[in-house]
């Protein structure tokens, strides 16, 4: 699993977002097109992608979008364990 991947990912599935502006560092659920739609998007992806599934409480614990690639990773990681 690459973090650039997950990004690019990551702004496919929200609305309005320019590709290349959300960074590792980015506290997406400060972006306006954060909403419960989107975290519903973006379990989905998540599924679909790698494999994993994300809480309501991954999303709520988590700050930054890199916040949430450790997650990902991490459960990636225990299921192929």
């Amino acid at each position: 699993m690459i973090l650039a991947d997950f990004i690019k990912m990551f702004e496919a599935e929200l609305a309005d977002i320019i590709p290349g502006t959300i960074l590792p560092e980015t506290a997406y659920k400060q972006l306006d097109a954060w909403n419960s739609m989107q975290a519903l998007i973006l379990i989905a992806m998540v599924d679909a992608e790698y494999g994993v599934t994300l809480t309501a409480e991954n999303l709520h614990d988590c700050i930054t979008v890199s916040d949430l690639f450790s997650v990902v990773q991490n459960k990636k990681t225990v299921l192929n364990s």
